[in-house]
Parts: structure tokens; sequence; C-alpha cells
């Protein structure tokens, strides 16, 4: 199935040639979760605080489905 990759702040340095918000279209088994998907593009867990699928927080054992939309973001900071 294929869904629809994006990363944010600073998560693109794991995605050669990609950039901030560039969606990436990403080939997925069936049953695959958010972990699997987070393990198959080599950005670490430690370094995702949220995930949006198709635009409402979902957690690391969400099962994707084909054709949503995922975004991955950082902790970010400022103030």
């Amino acid at each position: 199935m294929l869904v629809e990759v994006r990363v944010f702040s600073g998560l693109e340095k794991y995605l050669v040639g990609k950039r901030f918000g560039e969606p990436l279209p990403v080939e997925l088994g069936a049953g695959e979760t958010l972990k699997g998907l987070l393990k198959q593009l080599g950005i670490p867990e430690k370094d995702v605080f949220n995930i949006l699928v198709d635009g409402k927080h979902q957690s690391l054992d969400y099962a994707v489905k084909g054709g949503e939309r995922i975004s991955f973001f950082p902790p970010v900071g400022g103030g």
C-alpha cells in the first residue's frame, strides 16, 4: 500500500534529498504500524514527538492504511 510521508523541523536530515515538509511516497506492507514505518525510513523513535495521520494524532502502534498522509514532528522548544 502507498502512503504519503512528510517530515518537519529537522527530521528531514534522515531522508536523503528531501526537504522540510516535502511529500515522500512510501510503499508499505499490509498491517504495518507507524513504528515500522519509522524503522523503514531510518528515523529514530526518540526523535519523534508528534505523529499526525490525516490530521489526527496517532501513536506508534497505529496500523497504517493505504492512501493516508503521515506527518512526523520532533519535540520543538521555543519561547
